[in-house]
């Protein structure tokens, strides 16, 4: 459920009416995800959907039959766009918040895929402390997921705390740490699988170093620059579950041309659902 300060959100308006049984409640906003293509609906105040998960979810190489963990998966943008661009495939969020569990559940309820394999569901639970009972859920007999991914809170519990508690679940640091997460994440990910995080560059080091000390390896790091020139704030780090390559910095995506619209790379990913580049 985690974000940046900054919710830069790429939602359209939905134009057209829900299908499903429930409505949202006065206290949501429905919109769009991928230009369209997803229903999307999220709460009209406090914290709000950004970029991240729709950027994090371009980046898992899952493929069909396979089922990835999400971590802090808020109302389910993650999961929704990674089932978008990958046919088959199937997930299962992690979320603290109760409110935010029961609008993710509508949300993957309300967009049915046309590939029977694919299921998404959500499972109430406050990480770094992720229940035992979930093993039960995974796909394979050892209880692992072939591949993890989370949006884990960065903010430092030294600043000024949101007014609103939902954000301050999402972003702040004050209760956990995005170490914590990535060293309960690295349990639950196969052997071969991968590990993915998006988050500040001022903890990639610490994010890197906690991977290699939990067994993951062949760390690859992805900058977001929000303009050309313009210094990166958030990174993408993929890890894969005892893999031995060396590390590699990737040539990263350039967010905004100057005028602020999105590059035509970008575009490509946030409107149209592609991997990243």
């Amino acid at each position: 459920m985690s974000g940046s300060r900054k919710a830069v959100n790429p939602l359209q308006p939905l134009k057209t009416s829900l299908t499903s049984s429930s409505s949202p409640s006065e206290k949501e906003r429905t919109g769009t995800l991928l230009d369209g293509r997803l229903r999307y609906t999220q709460f009209r105040q406090g914290y709000r959907t950004g970029l991240e998960p729709v950027l994090m979810a371009a980046a898992i190489p899952a493929r069909g039959g396979e089922t990835v963990l999400e971590a802090g998966c808020g109302a389910g943008a993650g999961l929704l766009c990674l089932a978008a661009r990958v046919a088959g495939v199937s997930g299962i969020g992690l979320e603290a918040d109760g409110d935010t569990v029961e609008l993710a559940a509508h949300n993957f309820l309300n967009n049915p895929f046309p590939d029977s394999r694919t299921h998404l569901s959500v499972v109430q639970a406050v990480l770094p402390d992720i229940p035992s009972s979930l093993r039960t859920k995974a796909p394979t007999a050892n209880g692992r997921f072939h591949h993890v991914m989370a949006n884990p809170p960065w903010h430092s519990a030294h600043g000024t705390p949101s007014p609103d508690e939902r954000r301050r679940l999402a972003l702040s640091t004050a209760n956990s740490d995005p170490q914590a997460w990535i060293s309960a994440l690295s349990r639950w990910v196969l052997p071969g699988g991968t590990l993915t995080f998006i988050i500040s560059t001022a903890i990639a080091d610490r994010a890197c170093q906690t991977l290699l000390e939990n067994g993951c390896g062949s760390i690859q790091l992805y900058p977001f620059w929000p303009k050309q020139g313009r210094e990166a704030k958030l990174v993408l780090v993929q890890a894969i579950h005892g893999g031995k390559s060396i590390f590699r910095l990737k040539p990263g995506l350039t967010l905004h041309e100057e005028d602020g619209r999105f590059t035509a790379a970008a575009e490509r990913v946030l409107r149209l659902g592609e991997a990243l580049p």
